[in-house]
């Protein structure tokens, strides 16, 4: 990984936890805490993070701009949308979760007999004129910068309907499987999104193995599939694997 490309996946850890110490980025990063320091020494002279003891702390606490993490990882993400549509049935009804790489898996959706159900404003926009299918909005507060509905009303939608498959985002995979995310205020709806499903796919490129994040969405038996790329840890996908969940490489 180029240094600017490792910078880049810092400055985004910050922003997604709000602070980072230099032993979790290393981890994180596979590179040594040496390097880290080094990285956090520089981005804080370009004024993209402020240094702290031991870490560094987000300049800006808010959420990634939608269009920048779309941008990140693009050939991957087409690649798992494309191996992710082909696990979708004709007259299906799926869930689609926050993030790009949903929006990805539904531009790969149009003209085919759905029910797509989702909290994505990005995949709205993207199948709002498709008329072979059936779109359902679930209802929410608006976070503008990630383009999502969360909340209690979020939560309640979710509670009245149920589909075949949820196909579900992560800020993170930690080595035994566990399904992690970032923001707080998301995790409750990806988890009432499981409970609304028949079955879980994960969609999840090899940066997210480990990825970031604090709150636990899941544990690995509450998956059926897991559709990454070859960038993935190997060791994470044979825990994957022995919980009995079907690793998809695209």
């Amino acid at each position: 990984m180029l240094p600017k490309q490792r910078q880049d996946q810092i400055v985004r850890a910050l922003r997604a936890d709000g602070a980072g110490g230099v032993k979790v980025l290393a981890v994180q990063l596979g590179v040594s805490e040496a390097t880290i320091r080094r990285d956090l020494e520089q981005l804080h002279e370009q004024g993209r993070l402020t240094r702290v003891y031991g870490g560094a702390l987000a300049v800006d606490g808010g959420d990634e701009p939608f269009a920048e993490v779309s941008a990140v990882h693009a050939d991957e993400k087409n690649r798992i949308a494309r191996a992710a549509a082909e696990l979708i049935s004709d007259g299906e009804s799926v869930l689609l979760d926050i993030g790009t790489t949903s929006l990805r898996l539904a531009q790969q959706l149009h003209g085919r007999s759905l029910t797509v159900v989702t909290s994505n404003l990005a995949v709205l926009e993207e199948l709002q004129n498709d008329e072979q299918i059936e779109l359902i909005v679930l209802g929410g507060f608006l976070r503008r910068s990630y383009r999502s509905l969360v909340g209690y009303l979020t939560e309640e939608s979710l509670r009245q309907i149920h589909v075949d498959t949820l196909f579900l985002g992560t800020s993170g995979v930690r080595p035994d499987g566990r399904v992690m995310d970032s923001t707080m205020i998301e995790v409750p709806v990806k988890r009432a999104m499981i409970q609304a499903a028949d079955r879980v796919v994960l969609l999840a490129d090899g940066t997210k193995f480990p990825g970031h994040g604090v709150a636990k969405v899941c544990d690995p038996a509450e998956l059926a599939v897991v559709v990454t790329d070859p960038g993935a840890d190997e060791k994470t996908r044979v825990q994957l694997t022995e919980a009995g969940v079907q690793v998809v490489l695209a």
